[in-house]
């Protein structure tokens, strides 16, 4: 082995990398391949320019919508709000997320997107308890609808969703506030598509309620993607593991590669959008090399699941361990007494 054991300040002995092998990877964390959601050389231009389109049709549609009192209108304008909205952060993260680590945030600012995210799944919500209720009032009680206003207004709102969708399809979509607000889009190129409809039908019948039905459309595809938000923002923000990546699936993985003996304190975890994170300490047998396996299990990470910032704490397993501490062992006989999470051993284990 290219390591040496030496005591710690409680007299115990831990295997240390020092081989060149170790200091390229930063004393076991694995960097290549990252992809840390916002970046540096994310196409601010893009959503410029898909902001900029948004935010001037908004303000026409809103003056047209008090124009043909329609409510229809309005809330279209309402949702292309949180999308400018959407945008602006995602902007205002993109740079923040390009500032290097230092000082306290050893992470830099990757989650401010994570935050933007949040402010905007929020906004969205309230916004369509406020479109519901005026939706089910002029359900009960339509007020008169200048169809012909809502036709026009709804088709040109199409045409303007479609090329804010591609401006914003060209930019940099790993972020989760990017692809939230190209989402966005997408919804509410839908919406006015159902606003055009609801025109039309007061335009030919005069059925006023239509209106109000295709607001409530509006209002659904909010709190689709408003919900949606929150939900992959929060887990996030709670230090879960990424939705397609199970632990104890990893855990048991990891296990099964020889000669490890033991893993526990694993913990997953998701930094900023697209840049998942790993920790672990890894026991082997006294005639394992640590700094082969740690190697390995950093290979089998990037490949099998993706996770390429990786910290493995890799020891020598006691030999007391060797004789007791077998599968069906309580948490306490873990090399660590206090082990974070379930302890993977060879053999059924409980998770």
């Amino acid at each position: 082995m290219s390591g040496h054991d030496h005591p710690n300040a409680l007299g115990q002995a831990h295997d240390h990398d020092h081989d060149d092998d170790a200091h390229d990877k930063g004393h076991g964390h694995g960097h290549a391949g990252h992809s840390h959601g916002v970046s540096a050389d994310a196409d601010r231009r893009w959503l410029a320019m898909a902001l900029g389109l948004i935010a001037t049709f908004m303000a026409v549609e809103v003056v047209i919508g008090v124009m043909a009192n329609s409510l229809a209108l309005i809330s279209d304008a309402a949702h292309m709000l949180t999308d400018a909205v959407s945008i602006v952060l995602a902007l205002i993260a993109m740079r923040l997320a390009a500032r290097p680590a230092r000082g306290g945030f050893t992470y830099g600012l990757k989650r401010a997107e994570i935050l933007s995210a949040q402010a905007n799944g929020l906004t969205l919500l309230l916004l369509a308890v406020w479109l519901a209720y005026e939706a089910v009032r002029r359900l009960i009680n339509p007020p008169p609808v200048e169809g012909g206003l809502v036709l026009a207004t709804a088709l040109a709102g199409i045409v303007v969703n479609i090329a804010a969708a591609w401006c914003i399809s060209r930019a940099n979509r790993s972020s989760l506030a990017v692809e939230g607000a190209y989402q966005h889009i997408l919804n509410d190129l839908f919406a006015f598509i159902g606003t055009a409809v609801a025109g039309l039908i007061v335009l030919t019948t005069g059925f006023r309620q239509a209106d109000a039905i295709a607001t409530l459309v509006v209002v659904v595809l909010m709190v689709k993607a408003g919900y949606g938000l929150i939900r992959e923002s929060g887990r996030i923000l709670l230090e879960a593991a990424p939705a397609h990546v199970d632990p104890d699936a990893v855990g048991d993985r990891l296990v099964g590669h020889p000669p490890v003996t033991e893993v526990h304190d694993l913990h997953i975890w998701t930094i900023t959008s697209g840049q998942a994170a790993l920790s672990a300490h890894v026991l082997v047998e006294p005639a394992g090399d640590c700094h082969a396996v740690r190697r390995d299990l950093e290979r089998l990470l990037a490949k099998e699941y993706g996770i390429t910032h990786t910290t493995l704490q890799v020891d020598h397993v006691q030999d007391a361990l060797l004789t007791v501490g077998r599968a069906g062992q309580d948490t306490e006989d873990a090399h660590c007494a206090d082990a974070h999470g379930p302890v993977h051993r060879q053999g059924p284990h409980d998770h």
